[in-house]
C-alpha cells in the first residue's frame, strides 16, 4: 500500500470542502501541494504575487457562492417581528424614502427579492458600488445619477446589505441628513448601528427579511408624484447633461467622459466589468452600467488598489470553465494597473478572456504632458521636481501585454477607441490590453461633496 504524503492529505481535504480552484505562488515544500491539489482535480491558477492570488481567491468565492467551511450551511434567519413592524411604520411615514443595495444583498443572492420590494413599494433605490446589478442599473428606480442629493436629503433610508463606512460617508452630515433614521439589515449583528444608530436593525439573511417587509408592506406604496421623485428625477436629468457634454467633446487626448461613453456602447451587458483606480473607478462606476447581479468587482469595502488583475483573473477562469460568452473588462487607472501590471503574464499563460482597459493620465488624480515633464528635467533631480503624483508621461503598458504574447493597443483616438476595443471582444482566444491615453489635466465634473478622506491638496 503506497504511503499518502502530506501534500495529498491536504489536498484531499480541500477537495472534501468542494474547494475546485486554487490561486498561489509555489516554491519547496509548496509545489508538492499544487501538484497534489490538481491530481485530486482541483483546477490550479499560478500567480505572479501573492497579493493577487488572495484577490482572485476572493473574487471566485464571490462569484459562484461557494466559500470553504467544515460545517453546513447556518440555517435562514429571519428578524424580530417587533422590528420589522416599527421598520414598516417608518416607511410609511416617509417623506424621502431611499433604500440603498449593498454588496451583502447580492451576496446573499437576494435579488428576486429586493427587486420585488422595490417595485412594490415604488421606492427609489441607490446600490453601492458592488450592489450595482442587483437590480439593473437602467431600472426605473435607480437614482444612481443624483447620488449626492438622495443621500443628503433622504428622511428614512434601508440599508440592505451595505455598511456604513467610507463608500457612504460613514452615514454622517453633511452628505446624510442629521435626522435621518436608518431601517438596517444585514447577516452581522457586529454591523448594526455601526456608525449611525439604526432606527430598525432588522437581524438576519437578506431575502428572508426582505420577504418579511413584503408581507406586511405590500398594501402601501410610494408614490411616483411625489415631491422627492421630482426633485431627484431633475437632479438626474441635469447630471446627465452635463456628464453628455463632457462626453461628446471631440478635442484631444480624450478626457474620462469620452473614453466611457464611447467603452460603454461596446461593452455587451452581461460582460463582468473589474475596475479599480480613483477617477477611473469613480466615474466608471457612474458610466459603464451594470445588468445582471455579481457582474461587478471593483476596490469595494478597503479602497485598496492592486485588485483588479487578480479580481479579473478569477472571473476569467470561472468563464473559461464554465465555457460561457462573458467576456471579463478590467478597467484600470495607469497607476492602479501598476500595482499588479505582471499578472499579465498570467492571463496570456491561461489565454483567459480577459480585456484591461488602461486609462492612462500619466499620474495618480493627475499627469503632466511629455513635453511639460522634458522641461523639468532639464531643471535638476526629478526626486526633487516631479510631482509626487507624476508618472512617466505616455508610458507603453501595452507592450507588457505583447511582451507575453497578448495584444496591446495604443490609443489615442475615439476611432482607434473604438476599433482596438471591439478587436478585443471579438477575440475569446487571447487577452488584450488597451492603453488609452487620456488629458493628463482630465478631472471628474463637479462634486457636491469631496470624499470625506481628500486631503486639502
Amino acid at each position: 500500500m503506497d504511503e499518502v504524503t502530506g501534500a495529498q492529505l491536504i489536498a484531499e481535504a480541500l477537495k472534501s470542502q468542494n474547494v475546485e480552484y486554487m490561486f498561489g505562488i509555489v516554491g519547496v515544500p509548496i509545489i508538492e501541494v499544487a501538484m497534489a491539489a490538481q491530481a485530486a482535480g482541483i483546477k490550479y491558477v499560478g500567480m505572479r504575487n501573492e497579493q493577487a492570488a488572495c484577490y482572485a481567491a476572493s473574487a471566485i468565492g464571490y462569484l459562484t457562492g461557494r466559500f470553504v467551511s467544515c460545517c453546513p450551511a447556518p440555517p435562514v434567519s429571519q428578524a424580530d417581528s417587533r422590528e420589522i413592524t416599527q421598520a414598516v411604520r417608518l416607511l410609511r411615514a416617509a417623506q424621502r424614502p431611499l433604500i440603498i443595495i449593498g454588496k451583502g444583498a447580492a451576496y446573499a443572492r437576494a435579488e428576486k427579492e429586493v427587486r420585488e420590494l422595490v417595485e412594490v413599494t415604488g421606492i427609489p433605490f441607490l446600490p453601492t458600488p458592488m450592489g450595482k446589478g442587483v437590480l439593473p442599473d437602467d431600472h426605473p428606480n435607480c437614482v444612481a445619477a443624483a447620488r449626492s442629493r438622495a443621500l443628503l436629503q433622504a428622511d428614512v433610508i434601508v440599508l440592505l446589505g451595505a455598511r456604513l463606512n467610507w463608500i457612504l460617508h460613514f452615514g454622517f452630515p453633511p452628505r446624510f441628513s442629521p435626522h435621518v433614521k436608518i431601517i438596517q439589515v444585514d447577516l452581522c449583528a457586529e454591523e448594526l448601528s455601526n456608525n449611525v444608530r439604526a432606527a430598525s436593525a432588522l437581524l438576519g439573511d437578506i431575502g428572508a427579511v426582505v420577504r418579511q417587509l413584503l408581507e406586511t408592506v405590500r398594501s402601501w406604496r410610494f408614490p411616483s408624484d411625489s415631491q422627492w421623485w421630482l426633485t431627484l428625477k431633475e437632479k438626474m436629468t441635469a447630471n446627465a447633461q452635463i456628464s453628455k457634454s463632457l462626453a461628446l467633446r471631440s478635442t484631444l487626448p480624450m478626457n474620462y467622459y469620452t473614453a466611457f461613453h464611447h467603452i460603454s456602447e461596446l461593452l455587451p451587458k452581461d460582460c463582468i466589468i473589474v475596475s479599480e483606480g480613483a477617477n477611473t473607478m469613480d466615474i466608471g462606476r457612474t458610466m459603464l452600467l451594470n445588468y445582471l447581479p455579481r457582474h461587478r468587482l471593483d476596490a469595494g469595502t478597503f479602497g485598496t488598489m492592486g485588485v483588479g488583475p487578480g479580481f479579473a483573473i478569477a472571473a476569467g477562469v470561472l468563464e473559461q470553465t464554465q465555457k460561457s460568452a462573458q467576456r471579463v473588462v478590467c478597467i484600470e487607472g495607469d497607476s492602479a494597473f501598476g500595482f499588479s501590471g505582471m499578472e499579465v503574464e498570467t492571463m496570456c499563460r491561461y489565454k483567459l478572456p480577459v480585456i484591461i482597459i488602461v486609462i492612462n493620465n500619466n499620474g495618480i488624480y493627475s499627469g503632466v504632458d511629455p513635453k511639460t515633464w522634458k522641461e523639468m528635467e532639464k531643471m535638476g533631480d526629478m526626486t526633487t521636481i516631479a510631482p509626487p503624483v507624476t508618472l512617466l508621461p505616455e508610458a507603453r503598458y501595452e507592450q507588457v501585454m505583447s511582451a507575453f504574447g497578448g495584444r496591446g493597443y495604443l490609443v489615442r483616438t475615439v476611432e482607434e477607441l473604438r476599433s482596438a476595443l471591439q478587436e478585443s471582444l471579438n477575440n475569446t482566444q487571447m487577452p488584450s490590453l488597451l492603453n488609452v491615453l487620456i488629458d493628463p489635466a482630465s478631472d471628474r465634473k463637479q462634486q457636491e461633496f469631496p470624499w470625506l478622506t481628500r486631503a486639502n491638496l
